[in-house]
């Protein structure tokens, strides 16, 4: 099966945001942590959010399920139990990577 990156200005801007936390800068040089984001954007199909989802117990994951929804996915992978308790979403799988590779 061909697996496809959905994501959004909004998944996008979190994952930006956290790729560039101080933290990081002792393993690896911002620049690379740039490059990589850079690389990531270009293989995503950037997914519109014409309407806000209000499901998660977390209202910071709902831009996650929005991406799935909008963009019509078959799947989330994720580690997040808050994501995770909503197994399955709309039809949605939820599942962790280990769980995912399992059912392969």
């Amino acid at each position: 099966m061909e697996a496809k990156l959905l994501a959004s200005d909004e998944t996008l801007a979190e994952f930006r945001s956290v790729l560039l936390r101080d933290k990081f800068d002792r393993d690896i040089a911002r620049v690379l942590r740039l490059d990589l984001l850079e690389e990531y954007t270009k293989l995503c199909t950037l997914v519109p959010i014409p309407t806000s989802i209000r499901a998660c117990r977390d209202p910071r994951d709902d831009k996650f399920l929005e991406v799935a929804v909008h963009g019509r996915a078959d799947l989330i992978l994720t580690g997040d139990t808050d994501l995770l308790a909503l197994h399955p979403f709309r039809g949605i799988a939820i599942l962790t990577p280990g769980d995912y590779l399992e059912q392969e």
